[in-house]
């Protein structure tokens, strides 16, 4: 089966946004990944995002990845959707007040440089917000604005490390793994995101804004459940445990005749519904197996167990038993089985997006879906400074003022 068909996608920037965040504006001068994924969050609910890049050179995740035409990646051109482009070197003085400019018309501007480039650049909080008193400024950084290490370099990997979830990632007998995705900088930009909207809400009421901090350490450490308090209260201490999680099955990965199969059946109603499954319902009343804590203490039989009974059968004929019986299981899936897969076709979770120079591009659709007003994917990654000169006069520069910002390599 190949993917369904899309709902066509609009592919300019005059496509009208009809999501819950249009009307919002959104300056983006963050680079790489945790700003731009909190600005494409914001651009795909609707808002209108106008990223502003280095002359020439852009934001280096143009040049991250593959990319057919040796000028902008496959991830560009989903980092950078639904954003208009702007040009402008925020290392000049007339860029500068450039960006102070555009920045008293807008509701929220997102950055993710180092605490302090800013403030040296004179486009802090302070100055922003003195020309806009409800603007919502999004910080996003390694270790946030305040603290000793503040003022620290702080990539995705060392804030997963430090928030403590390298510690938990791969097996017990090896060094720690990483997730193959920049993880730790996408949930700062969803924290960002989240944060933005928040104060936008609160500005409803108070007609001002504030600034949001959002720090990849601990957008890391808010997932890490109870971590911290086990050690606290009991000290108990975590530790990696590959496919498994300590006290919890069965819930792995398990073999088949032609591959691997996961599935989790934990909780004590749905463990006796695999059981029936298994032909062995006896197992349920076992006291090895009885509950959730007898399951946990005997792990390794059980997940012995299940291996000898999945092992034989064709991963589609073991699917098909254990979604019958209510058990949650499933593939591992590639890029492949997600183009092929007619859940993902029925509910567009993949979106073909044309891009200029390059064609249609298949890319993962708007979430969260919202039933009245829904996001959507309105255009690819826009060349660089693509919008340049229509967002410029739209901040009523007129023609000249912006040929001599180009000329002076401002623009």
């Amino acid at each position: 089966m190949t993917a369904q068909p899309q709902e066509q996608q609009s592919t300019t920037a005059d496509a009208p946004s009809t999501g819950p965040l249009a009307g919002v504006r959104v300056l983006e001068l963050g680079q790489v990944i945790a700003g731009p994924f909190c600005g494409q969050m914001l651009a795909d609910l609707g808002a209108d995002v106008v990223k502003v890049e280095p002359p020439e050179v852009g934001d280096v995740l143009r040049q991250w990845g593959w990319s057919p035409d040796e000028r902008d990646s496959l991830w560009w051109r989903v980092a950078g959707r639904n954003k208009r482009s702007v040009t402008v070197d925020l290392r000049q003085p007339a860029g500068q007040a450039l960006v102070r400019r555009l920045a008293r018309e807008v509701d929220v501007v997102v950055e993710n440089f180092r605490p302090g480039t800013v403030e040296r650049w004179g486009l802090g909080y302070e100055e922003l917000s003195a020309q806009n008193p409800g603007l919502v400024l999004v910080r996003i950084s390694g270790f946030g604005q305040t603290g000793p290490y503040s003022q620290r370099a702080g990539y995705a990997a060392i804030g997963e490390a430090m928030g403590g979830l390298r510690s938990l990632t791969g097996y017990p007998d090896r060094p720690p793994t990483r997730v193959g995705v920049s993880l730790g900088d996408s949930l700062t930009g969803l924290m960002g995101a989240l944060g933005a909207l928040a104060a936008l809400q609160e500005r409803t009421r108070t007609g001002r804004g504030q600034v949001v901090d959002a720090s990849i350490y601990e957008s890391v450490l808010a997932i890490t459940e109870a971590l911290v308090p086990e050690w606290a209260v009991a000290h108990l201490e975590r530790h990696r445990t590959g496919p498994t999680l300590n006290g919890i099955a069965p819930s792995n990965v398990y073999p088949t005749a032609d591959g691997q199969v996961l599935l989790a059946a934990n909780q004590d109603s749905v463990f006796a519904r695999l059981c029936a499954a298994m032909g062995a319902p006896e197992l349920a009343r076992d006291p090895r197996f009885v509950d959730h804590r007898s399951r946990g203490a005997n792990m390794a039989e059980l997940d012995a167990l299940i291996g000898e009974w999945s092992a034989p059968q064709p991963s589609a004929d073991l699917l098909e038993a254990l979604h019958a019986a209510g058990v949650p299981a499933g593939l591992l899936y590639g890029p492949a089985d997600m183009a092929a897969d007619p859940h993902f076709a029925a509910r567009q979770s993949l979106v073909e997006v044309e891009a200029e120079g390059v064609g249609p591009v298949l890319m993962p659709n708007v979430a969260p879906k919202l039933s009245r007003t829904p996001g959507s994917v309105r255009w690819s990654g826009a060349h660089l400074g693509q919008h340049t000169d229509d967002v410029l006069r739209e901040a009523g520069l007129d023609d000249d003022e912006v040929a001599a910002l180009r000329r002076d390599g401002v623009i």
